[in-house]
């Protein structure tokens, strides 16, 4: 898993939430992130309780609800290191009574769907080896099948204490909807650099670097066309994309290369 993202990876996302307190303690309690610390409007949590931070909550109380069709968060992707650790996770979360969106097998990985209280979308997944990947040629090739979730969680058995996610759970991917996906690629593939893996997925393109299967997914199926969201709405605010630091300068180049528009 580190050798897709030694280079490149996402992590410090922030979100603007309503109820920070009851947002936060989802993350914290269902979940099972923990809090690096907070400062007046900000918690920041991570898989240790250190730094960098994954998750960033800035609490508004007044925030105003984003429309489903607008540009934005799809979702955030925590990666598990393996397939026990995302069944602990995902069994704490059914025992809190929390409900679950989707089930897929994507050929990659297995992913498991929900929403935190204010709606942003969060998938769990573990990877499979790479050697296991569907391919189309030299593209990717993921697919969406049933999960055998019934395999997953018998991966743990009995009573087991559960007090945060995997210390080494990290974000493998972000997921944008977006209004246009060309002008999108022009970014992430023209600007950022990041290579397409799969284009073939129907109003979807993902991007990733160093072969992974994405560390950037983008679609259209809720927000074709749209504007982007009213100024103070919840929602996604920003998150970081590393980068080697001898790539920064042709990204910084190629960026004021860009028009607007």
């Amino acid at each position: 898993m580190v050798s897709y993202f030694a280079s490149t990876r996402v992590d410090e996302v922030v979100l603007r939430v309503k109820d920070q307190g009851g947002v936060g303690r989802f993350y914290q309690d269902i979940m099972g992130l923990r809090e690096i610390g907070r400062t007046p409007g900000l918690i920041r949590f991570s898989a240790t309780g250190e730094e960098p931070a994954l998750l960033v909550l800035q609490g508004d109380s007044a925030a105003k609800p984003r429309r489903h069709t607008s540009p934005g968060l799809f979702h955030i992707a925590f990666l598990f290191p393996g397939r026990k650790e995302l069944a602990r996770t995902v069994r704490h979360i059914a025992e809190r009574q929390w409900r679950f969106h989707g089930f897929a097998d994507h050929g990659v990985s297995e992913a498991i769907y929900l929403s935190d209280p204010e709606g942003n979308g969060l998938e769990l997944y573990r990877d499979r080896p790479s050697e296991q990947w569907p391919r189309n040629g030299k593209r990717i090739g993921m697919v969406t099948a049933q999960l055998d979730v019934r395999g997953l969680v018998d991966e743990v058995s009995g009573q087991q204490r559960y007090d945060s996610v995997h210390p080494e759970t990290m974000i493998g991917h972000i997921h944008l909807q977006v209004s246009q996906l060309d002008r999108s690629a022009l970014f992430y593939h023209g600007v950022l650099g990041l290579d397409v893996t799969q284009e073939d997925y129907p109003g979807a393109l993902f991007l990733s670097a160093d072969g992974y299967h994405h560390h950037i997914g983008l679609n259209i199926w809720n927000s074709s066309g749209s504007a982007p969201a009213p100024e103070y709405s919840a929602g996604l605010l920003s998150f970081r994309l590393r980068f080697p630091r001898g790539r920064i300068a042709d990204i910084l180049s190629k960026a004021r290369s860009l028009k607007p528009g």
